[in-house]
């Protein structure tokens, strides 16, 4: 059997994707397990590689040239966008960042939806960060990769999901103020989470899963002295989600739980996915307990994304300094879940 293909998007390239990408690549190992395409630039690589000491181990194709519209035999191929710059190296968000990075990602897309019988599709893409904000000065409105793969795959329903340590957990909102998550979540959105958990538990081998749900309020609403999103919305959910998918098999379905109490189980080994009502109340678990990085997969896509939990950290961009754990794990992980092939 061939290798797998997958697909990078080098992300905002003032950020620190490039060197996070270039190193977490440079592992001999690593590189050897699947081909590479990787849709950015040259220069900020070459740049990132030489601060960093390492050979480039990558083969440049012209984005615009004849060449890349044909199959990739070598192991690494970098689909080349040239950066025009005159003066320093721009920091911080651009309209420029902006344009080229969500052009990276689109390519990306396109590479993993073709046929697999085409000679460019790729079995997984993996995305290095992006600038909201960049994306916004180039007339993006998007508010980040989940929205615009969920958009591109025409996938509904959909959901951001992490792999911190042992820690599994899913995001019933995404990227939006806290004033505005209350009206978002619906009975109908907590229940498809709850879903997508079950099917997050299974790619891991997980066949009789435990899914816990966290309210929304504080102490779970306190029997609704502190809010009755937990009696409107989530506990119907939660029974709603147990008869489909809690009788005549092992999963559980258990909730709403207080959000400041549930992880404590989870590390223990009671709970194997969590849903979260909102993006802090599973990323600040996420990120204590894999400072190293955790792992962001779009669940409920016809096809395998993963990417790094951190940003473009521009505050230290071109210094060497970024640590590529994080996206090596990413990459780790699509390689993992290729076998295993995306959820139904």
């Amino acid at each position: 059997m061939p290798p797998p293909r997958i697909a990078i998007s080098l992300g905002d390239p003032f950020g620190i994707g490039p060197e996070v990408v270039v190193a977490a690549l440079a592992n001999h190992e690593l590189r050897a397990a699947a081909q590479w395409v990787i849709h950015g630039s040259s220069q900020p690589m070459l740049q990132a590689a030489d601060r960093l000491g390492i050979e480039p181990w990558w083969y440049r194709v012209e984005a615009q040239g004849e060449r890349q519209q044909r199959g990739f035999t070598h192991p690494a191929v970098l689909v080349d966008e040239p950066i025009s710059k005159t003066g320093q190296w721009p920091t911080g968000p651009t309209q420029l960042g902006g344009h080229l990075s969500k052009q990276w990602v689109e390519r990306s897309i396109e590479d993993t939806l073709r046929p697999t019988n085409d000679s460019r599709h790729a079995d997984a893409m993996v995305t290095a960060p992006i600038s909201k904000s960049s994306w916004r000065l180039a007339g993006y409105q998007w508010p980040g990769h989940t929205e615009l793969l969920a958009h591109r795959c025409q996938a509904k329903p959909h959901a951001m999901g992490f792999v911190a340590g042992r820690l599994k957990i899913v995001l019933a909102s995404c990227h939006q103020p806290l004033e505005t998550v209350s009206e978002t979540l619906s009975i109908g959105r907590v229940h498809d989470c709850i879903g997508l958990a079950v099917r997050f538990a299974h790619q891991f081998g997980l066949s009789s899963p435990r899914i816990a749900v966290c309210g929304l309020n504080p102490h779970a609403g306190e029997d609704g002295l502190l809010g009755d999103e937990e009696q409107r919305i989530i506990q119907p959910a939660v029974e709603l989600a147990q008869s489909q998918w809690g009788v005549d098999s092992d999963t559980q379905i258990t909730g709403p739980w207080p959000g400041d109490s549930i992880w404590k189980a989870a590390l223990a080994g009671k709970h194997d996915v969590v849903v979260a009502m909102f993006h802090d109340q599973g990323l600040i678990p996420a990120k204590l307990m894999a400072p190293e990085g955790a792992v962001n997969l779009t669940l409920g896509l016809p096809i395998i994304r993963t990417s790094p939990d951190h940003g473009t950290a521009f505050e230290i961009a071109g210094q060497g300094k970024a640590d590529p754990s994080s996206m090596q794990k990413a990459i780790q992980l699509a390689l993992e879940l290729i076998p295993v092939g995306t959820p139904l």
